[in-house]
């Protein structure tokens, strides 16, 4: 593959990541994916990652996806002395993304009218639960207060059972996603309008709120007050999943009319096709036992790949609900490559998630996974910006680089 340090859509890009854990460290993992030079600043006792999930044999294997194609440098930046060598970085970057609490930065004198001073064309993307301001902006906030908050949890589960929450960093995920476009949008204002940074008040709370917005309009136009309705959708149907004659599992979508149709043609209840309700995704909703009922049986007694030889013949929506095993032993996944094999100095080869999006002309690419805590503060520090050595040894004596 192409490497993306040189030839990268990014290439030539430096940004400075002050983020920990998930939402900014993803959207920096992406942006360095495709070529940007991200050095991470750290504090000595490492990003809070480093301590979260799984590792084998005291390597933290999460963080060795999110912080590929990054140098690790620690600073501590609350350290004054710290905080003149982060300026001295910050002349040469075109990004700092932060992740602290509002005013953190402020406090440590190093706020956007600081830095700008130093960097007219800097762009400061700020990443907090709530935001820079409003009643909850001092709030500590994580995926899970999001996840709660925003409406998610309330319509996911059962209609029995209690709000559930995803197994995941869901919110963080897509407020790194969301932080990639803004970080892309400012920088292509600067560069191509007045040449001028700009700071970025990127939450966590609204890019999942944003996918609230069907229930928000719904909301305020009908009044509704939508609850919990399992796997089911409330505007079209048949959509579930449904056991399989072998103890699988088949997810199923029906989001048209035409579709909709084929379902129940396979699975032998195309007389259901006539009924006038059928004609529209809130008919059928209304009538969703029905439908299920129909499914449910056909399903369950043929295997899964029963089900999806007859499904793909019949150009129907259906889907194998995978375990992980499942989905990197998938054949479309391993043609498209989209979990690679990256060579690792800690742990050897490792697999994880391919780069996100395909270029044609100018791929991303993985160089490395997550480096150790301060691999590279004498390549960076002492080789790149010249800090004296002496100066890092009374840094690193007194616990502000690691």
């Amino acid at each position: 593959m192409t490497d993306a340090a040189t030839s990268g859509p990014l290439a030539g890009l430096r940004i400075l990541e002050l983020a920990n854990v998930v939402a900014g460290p993803t959207a920096c993992q992406i942006l360095a994916d495709f070529g940007a030079e991200v050095i991470k600043i750290e504090h000595p006792s490492g990003d809070g990652l480093r301590r979260q999930g799984h590792s084998k044999d005291g390597v933290p294997l999460w963080w060795k996806v999110v912080g590929r194609n990054k140098r690790s440098v620690t600073l501590y930046l609350g350290d004054p002395e710290c905080a003149e060598i982060f300026k001295t970085m910050v002349a040469t970057a075109d990004v700092v993304v932060e992740g602290f609490r509002p005013g953190t930065l402020e406090k440590w004198g190093l706020g956007y009218d600081v830095l700008s001073a130093i960097n007219p064309g800097l762009v400061l993307a700020r990443l907090s639960g709530f935001g820079q301001e409003g009643p909850y902006s001092r709030r500590p906030a994580f995926g899970t207060l999001i996840e709660s908050m925003t409406g998610f949890a309330h319509l996911t589960g059962q209609p029995d059972g209690p709000p559930t929450l995803p197994p995941l960093a869901l919110a963080d995920y897509m407020a790194g996603l969301s932080a990639v476009a803004a970080i892309m949008m400012t920088l292509y204002h600067r560069d191509v309008s007045n040449g001028k940074g700009q700071v970025i008040d990127m939450t966590v709370f609204e890019p999942l709120m944003s996918t609230m917005g069907a229930q928000i309009v719904r909301a305020d136009q009908l009044g509704l007050r939508e609850t919990r309705t399992g796997n089911r959708s409330v505007n079209t149907a048949p959509r579930n999943v449904y056991l399989t004659k072998d103890g699988k599992w088949i997810g199923v979508a029906s989001s048209t009319n035409e579709i909709a149709e084929r379902v129940m043609t396979l699975v032998g209840r195309g007389d259901l096709v006539a009924e006038p309700w059928f004609k529209s995704g809130r008919g059928r909703v209304e009538n969703n036992d029905l439908l299920d009922d129909g499914v449910s049986a056909w399903i369950g007694s043929h295997t899964r790949d029963e089900v999806m030889v007859a499904a793909t013949e019949a150009q129907v929506t259906m889907a194998p609900v995978y375990d992980i095993h499942e989905l990197m032993a998938d054949p479309h996944v391993q043609a498209r490559q989209m979990i690679t094999t990256v060579e690792d100095d800690e742990l050897g080869p490792i697999r994880m998630p391919n780069v996100m999006f395909r270029l044609s002309d100018t791929p991303g690419s993985i160089r490395w996974a997550g480096q150790k805590l301060g691999a590279s503060n004498e390549a960076v520090l002492a080789d790149e910006f010249q800090v004296d050595r002496t100066v890092l040894d009374r840094l690193r004596d007194r616990g502000s680089i690691a």
